[in-house]
């Protein structure tokens, strides 16, 4: 009976022994899987292990540094300053007859004091006998235009020429051994490239910053009669207007131009124009002074939805004609108001600006077709270009990096 008791009491116990060995043989799994087991456990551990549904993204050729591409660029970026006279207000108080009865004239010999007004902008050296882009209202008006360059160097320059229509300037400056910066091209630039704006942000000094080009093709902002801008995040300021838009590589692509703001400050939307554009504008006005383009004497409106209703044009591209100037190219030709132009040379009209920039492009006293649609049918018109006006009063004085 003893014996039987006490073999009962063995297996048990051995039963409770092989229960906890079974526990401690299989706790560190347990730990290790809720991560508390140290790593050199884990790292000997010879279960599967986690498989990516993907393979990670290889960038090829994606630099650590852009300072390669900075140092090319930035030597070739100057500072400007403008001043002018600006005669000073006089006081209501003194224009009034009967205090000048009693007190007598307080002009000083009809002289006005004159105050001395300043600007502060941008501009790209782009060829090596000194032509320098820049904005137009950087140096409107201006009596004096110092440039000044990275390496100490500052000289005094001179205006070649101005078109307001797309706020560019070209200046001139005589000095030696000059740093350009190279020009690239804006039309392989897509939506996601790494973009630098160069200039003299709030007149601190020559200073880049980055960015992505967050849009490209944009028109219709009223900021110029001409736009074409590339929309970039890099911070663009006041001061940087007429200074350089760089690629990765350190090629001019465009010359910034204004900003959108609530605050007067840079929030992320930055407009800069195009270097192809900027390049027409500079050939013209180095080499006569001022700008030709074509003129039609119409303008046109977008397709809204109650306009193709009344129009009976309920889809398709093109622009409507809003009115005709009387005696102008298109009135000649016999187009009028209310007709959509679809083509133009046998280019497809997508919206007004597309007639704004393609009839710029044709010279002057040359014939060009024009295809309208009107009460739904198609007529094709032959039309002389006229010599577009140019814009005979200068902008308001707002910088327009400071537009709302």
């Amino acid at each position: 009976m003893v014996d039987t008791t006490m073999m009962a009491l063995i297996k048990k116990q051995i039963k409770i022994f092989a229960v906890f060995f079974t526990l401690v043989a299989v706790s560190p799994f347990i730990l290790a899987k809720l991560g508390f087991w140290e790593n050199s456990f884990a790292a000997a551990s010879t279960g599967p292990k986690f498989k990516a549904a993907y393979a990670p993204i290889q960038y090829q050729g994606a630099p650590l540094s852009y300072a390669e591409a900075i140092s090319r660029a930035s030597p070739g970026v100057v500072s400007i300053h403008s001043t002018k006279q600006i005669p000073q207000e006089m006081h209501p108080i003194f224009k009034d007859p009967f205090f000048r009865q009693f007190f007598g004239d307080m002009r000083g010999g009809g002289q006005m004091p004159q105050e001395l007004q300043s600007g502060i902008g941008s501009g790209v050296i782009v060829t090596a006998d000194g032509y320098i882009l820049t904005n137009n209202h950087v140096i409107a008006g201006a009596d004096e235009i110092k440039i000044s360059l990275a390496d100490g160097r500052a000289g005094i320059a001179k205006v070649v020429g101005a078109d307001l229509d797309t706020d560019l300037a070209i200046l001139k400056v005589d000095l030696d051994n000059l740093p350009v910066v190279a020009l690239g091209s804006s039309e392989n630039v897509r939506v996601g490239d790494v973009v630098f704006a160069i200039g003299n942000p709030f007149n601190v000094g020559v200073t880049v910053t980055q960015g992505i080009v967050s849009a490209t093709h944009r028109t219709e902002l009223g900021i110029n009669t001409f736009e074409n801008f590339i929309q970039t995040d890099a911070a663009i300021n006041p001061g940087n207007s007429g200074g350089a838009l760089i690629d990765a590589h350190g090629n001019l692509i465009g010359i910034n131009n204004a900003i959108y703001t609530r605050t007067g400050g840079y929030q992320g939307i930055g407009f800069a124009i195009p270097v192809e554009m900027a390049q027409d504008i500079m050939g013209q006005l180095i080499d006569k002074g001022h700008v030709t383009r074509g003129w039609l004497g119409i303008t046109v409106h977008k397709l809204t939805d109650d306009l193709r209703k009344s129009l009976n044009y309920p889809k398709g591209d093109g622009a409507v004609i809003a009115s005709v100037i009387r005696g102008g190219p298109a009135f000649k030709a016999g187009i009028r108001s209310g007709d959509i132009v679809i083509s133009l040379d046998d280019k497809n009209i997508v919206d007004p600006n597309d007639v704004l920039q393609f009839a710029s492009r044709l010279k002057p006293d040359t014939a060009h077709s024009i295809a309208v649609v009107r009460n739904g049918d198609t007529h094709d018109f032959r039309i002389e270009v006229g010599k577009r006006p140019t814009l005979e009063t200068q902008k308001p004085t707002a910088q327009p990096d400071t537009k709302k």
